[in-house]
């Protein structure tokens, strides 16, 4: 037996391709240290590149380059203050993924 509604495939094939890099955000989001960071970052409102490298028990070197890829995905942002560099969520919608994801993961 096959299934095949025509009408729905045709609906949906379309906005398949409104999916297009939301992929990448998925892989930052993969790695465990930047996820560690993620979640450090929904839990205070912004941490300097030593904090987080103390959160996560890295360097100050590992901190900064995963910080940095995650403001290359513009899912962090960064201040500078001083010679300091504080990091903080790039928006509301970074800290809802990962709670949901939290969330999920814990249901299982």
């Amino acid at each position: 037996m096959l299934c095949h509604n025509e009408e729905k495939v045709n609906k949906v094939k379309p906005l398949i391709k409104e999916i297009e890099g939301v992929e990448e955000i998925f892989k930052a989001l993969a790695d465990p240290t930047r996820l560690k960071i993620a979640y450090a970052l929904t839990l205070t409102e912004e941490l300097c590149v030593h904090d987080v490298a103390s959160v996560i028990e890295s360097s100050t070197s590992t901190a900064s380059h995963h910080l940095r890829l995650l403001k290359d995905m513009k899912l962090a942002k960064h201040r500078r203050q001083g010679k300091l560099v504080f990091y903080s969520l790039d928006d509301e919608h970074v800290k809802q993924l990962v709670h949901i994801a939290m969330i999920h993961a814990k249901e299982k």
